[in-house]
Formats: structure tokens, C-alpha cells, sequence
């Protein structure tokens, strides 16, 4: 199969209008952009993750930079902890408001980055967080960890 050559085509940074971010957590976690915690295994990211979920969930910030007015919902994806046995426990223990966390059903099928179903929950939930635990699962068949860096 031939590769189709695509032409190089370059943009000046001059022609490119500066945009605000706006952040969940300044510095550390911006709205609509991706963010990734990384770690060795066994560091503590889920549990640092499923805890900024449940003080989100309850409307609490982690710091005086995370200046919350609601509760906020949640969507949070796991490959690799039980839902049952591990997720939800870590959960009550961090006191989440586990109404406004949810998880796609992947029963059926599973959960890729381009996944449709992804953009649907958000829309759904109204969600302002979506955690896909850990990332490299949910990369799909067509996407590596160099795309995404």
C-alpha cells in the first residue's frame, strides 16, 4: 500500500492569536487539555487521583488555587482496579459524593481515547473532569504513547 506524501505546510506563531487557559487547578490542571500523572507503580496516582475526584465531587478544592463554587462531576475509567473492590472503596474513604462520579459501561466493548462514548458522557454528566486510569490502555489500536506526548 502506498503512503499518501503530505505537503509541508507552515504557520508562523505571529499569525496565531493567543488564547487564556482556563484551569481546574492553576498550574496543574487545565480544562479541555490533557494531563497526565506519571509515576512509577505503586507511587500513589490512583489514590491521588480518585482524591482530587472526591473533593471535586464535593465541591472542595485541593488548595486555595482551586477555587470551586460547586460540586462537580466526574467521569473516571479504570483498567487496571475493580470498580467493586477498589475504586469505590478508595472512594468513600476520601468521603467522595459518589452521585456525581461515574464510568462508562465498557462490558460490551472497550474504551478508547477516540471512543464517541467519551464525548457522550461528558456531554451526559455535565462532567468537568475525565480520568482515564491508566492512559496507555485506552490509547487504541491506532494511537502510541509518542502521539500523545
Amino acid at each position: 500500500m502506498e503512503e499518501t506524501k503530505i505537503e509541508l505546510q507552515l504557520i508562523k506563531l505571529s499569525e496565531i492569536q493567543s488564547q487564556e487557559v482556563s484551569w481546574l487547578w492553576f498550574p496543574f490542571i487545565p480544562y479541555g487539555k490533557l494531563t497526565i500523572i506519571q509515576g512509577d507503580p505503586g507511587d500513589g496516582k490512583t489514590t491521588f487521583i480518585l482524591n482530587i475526584a472526591a473533593k471535586l465531587s464535593k465541591g472542595e478544592g485541593i488548595d486555595s488555587e482551586m477555587n470551586l463554587t460547586e460540586p462537580l462531576n466526574v467521569i473516571y475509567q479504570s483498567a487496571e482496579d475493580g470498580l467493586a473492590d477498589t475504586v469505590k472503596p478508595r472512594l468513600e474513604q476520601a468521603e467522595a459524593d459518589c452521585e456525581r462520579i461515574s464510568v462508562i459501561d465498557e462490558k460490551i466493548k472497550s474504551l478508547s481515547m477516540i471512543d464517541e462514548r467519551l464525548e457522550q458522557a461528558v456531554i451526559k454528566t455535565g462532567a468537568k473532569l475525565l480520568i482515564l486510569d491508566p492512559i496507555q490502555a485506552y490509547l487504541g489500536g491506532g494511537m502510541d504513547d509518542e502521539q500523545i506526548q
